[in-house]
């Protein structure tokens, strides 16, 4: 009876010594609850509890990578989108991310969504396509802002695919195509003012040395001869006609 006795006692304690006994990872913390009452967070290592009287929830500090996913929203613009975005987040208060939200992770996600909806609809399309970075700071500002109560940090939002109807694809591809052609056609005009200020240049120099042009002439018969096999029609210059002509007329008289 007696070795009966110790048994049970034996188990008894085990059983109440390995309920009290909890080992906490290095990236968890423990929040104690004493009779429903919340005591404060401990962790990492072992942990003693007492039996009945106290129960400890974990909370993982690490990182979490959530997906948020595609919404469709009207930008400020009347254009209709779909986009979706990463977040990166993590909990830095274990006892309010415990007591003051049923679910952080479940209630982050409807946070973003509904965030991700807002800022959209807030900006127009081209502010979107052209300050993605501002748009991203904006959605980590709020949102952190909105899970700042339930212990949760928000370090990074990036918005990952926007998705455009068909038909405003193709006006912003028409779009794009017309601005194209309009930066050609001023390329070109400017080439052709740089090239009238040289050649107005080259008048001048050529202006005040007449021999320049018969010289210049002679060069650019050089540079067309060179092939034979064609044959090339080229004007004559008045200037080396007109020594000729008053040439004939002193011999005539």
């Amino acid at each position: 009876m007696n070795f009966f006795l110790t048994s049970v006692l034996v188990i008894v304690i085990l059983v109440l010594f390995s309920s009290a006994i909890r080992i906490v990872q290095e990236y968890e913390r423990g929040v104690i609850f004493r009779l429903g009452r919340v005591v404060g967070a401990r962790g990492p290592g072992l942990i003693l509890l007492i039996p009945f009287i106290e129960r400890m929830q974990k909370v993982d500090l690490r990182v979490i990578t959530m997906d948020v996913p595609s919404q469709e929203a009207i930008t400020n613009d009347n254009v209709t989108i779909k986009v979706n975005a990463i977040i990166y987040f993590q909990v830095v208060n274990p006892v309010q991310s415990v007591v003051n939200v049923l679910d952080y992770i479940r209630a982050t996600s409807q946070l973003s969504q509904t965030t991700l909806r807002s800022i959209m609809g807030q900006s127009q399309l081209d502010e979107i396509l052209a300050k993605r970075e501002e748009i991203n700071q904006r959605l980590q500002k709020t949102i952190d802002e909105g899970t700042e109560s339930w212990g949760i940090k928000v370090s990074l939002v990036e918005i990952r695919d926007l998705e455009l109807p068909s038909t405003m694809q193709r006006a912003m591809a028409a779009q794009a195509e017309a601005e194209r052609e309009r930066r050609a056609k001023i390329i070109h005009a400017d080439g052709e003012y740089q090239a009238s200020e040289k050649l107005a240049q080259a008048a001048q120099i050529i202006s005040q040395a007449p021999a320049a042009m018969q010289l210049r002439y002679l060069q650019t018969i050089r540079e067309i001869t060179t092939d034979k096999a064609s044959t090339i029609v080229f004007p004559l210059p008045m200037d080396l006609i007109m020594p000729l002509v008053k040439l004939l007329e002193k011999v005539e008289k």
